[in-house]
């Protein structure tokens, strides 16, 4: 049985890695994009995706301890790799219609979704202050879509399933926490999708041309380095000081959605980002104020 690394103090460190776990991110959505609009289905861009990622999580991991094949709760594994292929698929599916800034951008209400759902799922309290700041959030993502104008694209609704999907991903990444290793997640999340999609990929398989195969070559790296920084990240840092982290990949997005692709975002998608992380900043605020009043120790009475 694969055993969880022990946490470390090392709060710098897990704040920069995890930047550059963000970085990876962004790459990931950039190679993804790049390969859809030079003609591979999104099927296989996912594929690929996943194939690459698992094979640098066999050799990382899998060389080094074969327990980590095996899973201490594979029903909720099976579920949580599902969640996070089903996001995966929906996610480039919509790339290939939307600016990186406005899927990045909404994906940023992923907080906003997991405090939702963390209701009844986990069983968590939610004070009035946090409901409020869902509403406000929820707000932030309709200046993003603007329902009401011509700008709005019906792939954005593939964007909204794949923030569910993600959202529920990371609810069941909580259930697993102190359950599973992260070795032991690495490779099943990576192994499953592969498997789930190569009966589908081979008889529409198309190679890249040019440049594209630099982007073929390089995004299973780019999602096996950017999830093994961020779960490393997590162990060096609390994960109340890594979450607005997440939050500089707006800049990111935009900075490549500029340079690859010659898309600018526009004034609703930066203004309903601003909105969308001013909610999730406060929601996070107030997690850490809960959990800190729970951690405070009682003074003893005399």
């Amino acid at each position: 049985m694969a055993h969880p690394q022990p946490r470390e103090e090392r709060t710098a460190a897990g704040v920069l890695l995890m930047a550059l776990a963000v970085l990876w991110f962004t790459c990931i959505d950039s190679s993804a994009k790049w390969l859809i609009l030079g003609g591979l289905p999104a099927l296989q861009v996912v594929f690929t995706r996943y194939v690459g990622h698992f094979l640098i999580a066999v050799l990382v991991y899998g060389t080094r301890d074969r327990a980590a094949f095996r899973s201490n709760a594979p029903g909720k594994q099976l579920l949580r790799s599902l969640f996070l292929l089903g996001s995966t698929v929906l996610n480039f599916s919509a790339l290939q219609f939307l600016p990186i800034t406005v899927t990045t951008t909404i994906m940023f209400a992923g907080p906003i979704v997991v405090t939702l759902l963390a209701i009844p799922i986990l069983g968590e309290r939610v004070g009035l202050r946090r409901l409020v700041a869902v509403c406000v959030g929820f707000v932030g993502v309709l200046v993003v879509m603007q329902p009401w104008g011509a700008s709005f694209h019906p792939a954005m609704f593939l964007t909204l399933g794949a923030l569910c999907m993600a959202s529920m991903y990371f609810i069941m990444t909580r259930l697993l926490a102190g359950v599973e290793a992260n070795a032991t997640q690495q490779i099943w999340s990576s192994g499953i999708a592969s498997l789930a999609l190569a009966p589908f990929v081979w008889q529409a398989w198309v190679w890249p041309t040019g440049n594209g195969w630099i982007a073929f070559v390089l995004i299973g790296a780019f999602g096996a380095m950017g999830h093994i920084a961020a779960t490393t990240a997590h162990r060096w840092a609390d994960a109340s000081i890594l979450a607005p982290v997440i939050y500089i990949q707006i800049f990111l997005a935009a900075a490549a959605g500029v340079m690859l692709f010659d898309t600018w975002p526009t004034v609703w998608t930066l203004g309903g980002g601003l909105i969308i992380v001013a909610s999730g900043l406060y929601i996070w605020q107030r997690e850490r104020a809960v959990r800190g009043k729970v951690r405070r120790p009682v003074p003893a009475t005399r």
